[in-house]
């Protein structure tokens, strides 16, 4: 094999092992089918929720995972497959999900890494129906301001009579 050809790939391997690290959730799906302008819109759609979507090679894949440590990967690179690194775990399978619903049999999420544990696709849309980050510090804050408002609540009424 060429020397250029085995670093070039050499480098596509380091580049995936950087972003699974960089990343909290790692899902597989496959887009057989999707059109330029589908792929165009969940692009667009990912980018807002700090979600990429990246197509390599399943060998070159395969190596990273093994690189890593990850297991039970394997099972999920086959066919043309796209890996999406997301920054928040629930993000990126959010936007997955809604679009796999949208495009049909075009788009199929086949699994996922989140946390050290390799998911399935019933896996995956569990995550997606998880809030985000934002969501679960508005549910944080809004225990913490139930006494309260309950304490105020109790003491207007008591005023009032």
């Amino acid at each position: 094999m060429n020397k250029d050809v085995l670093a070039s790939k050499q480098a596509t391997v380091a580049e995936i092992a950087d972003k699974a690290k960089a990343c909290k959730s790692i899902t597989i799906a496959e887009y057989r089918g999707l059109t330029v302008a589908q792929i165009q819109t969940l692009r667009r759609a990912l980018r807002e929720e700090k979600t990429e979507m990246c197509v390599y090679k399943n060998s070159l894949v395969e190596r990273a995972v093994k690189e890593l440590g990850y297991e039970g990967l394997d099972e999920y690179l086959s066919g043309p497959n796209a890996l999406f690194f997301s920054e928040e775990i629930s993000n990126g399978p959010k936007v997955l999900a809604k679009y796999a619903r949208k495009f049909g049999d075009s788009l199929t999420i086949k699994g996922g890494y989140v946390e050290g544990r390799a998911l399935d696709k019933a896996g995956v849309i569990e995550i997606s129906k998880l809030p985000g980050k934002e969501g679960l510090v508005s549910m944080f804050l809004s225990c913490l301001q139930a006494p309260i408002r309950q304490f105020a609540a109790t003491v207007k009424a008591v005023a009032e009579k």
